[in-house]
């Protein structure tokens, strides 16, 4: 049996700094069933993560987020 593998976009509110989207994408990849996560050179408000969604919610992703001070929420679902 595979595994089924879905993508999100979450959308970042406010300007974040590099360092701050690059911890951010690392705690997103520390996450189990997290595949990738990469914020777009052109679109550093948008961050598209690839997730198994039997191993986490994308939910995980909002609240991580608030965790580390920022304002998101998911695009498109």
């Amino acid at each position: 049996m595979g595994i089924t593998m879905v993508d999100v976009t979450l959308h970042i509110d406010q300007n974040s700094s590099a360092s701050e989207r690059d911890g951010l994408r690392e705690q997103l990849l520390e996450q189990d069933g997290v595949l990738a996560a990469d914020f777009g050179s052109n679109t550093p408000h948008l961050v598209i993560i690839e997730y198994d969604p039997d191993k986490i919610n994308s939910s995980a992703f909002v609240e991580l987020a608030k965790n580390n001070g920022l304002h998101a929420e998911l695009v498109g679902l």
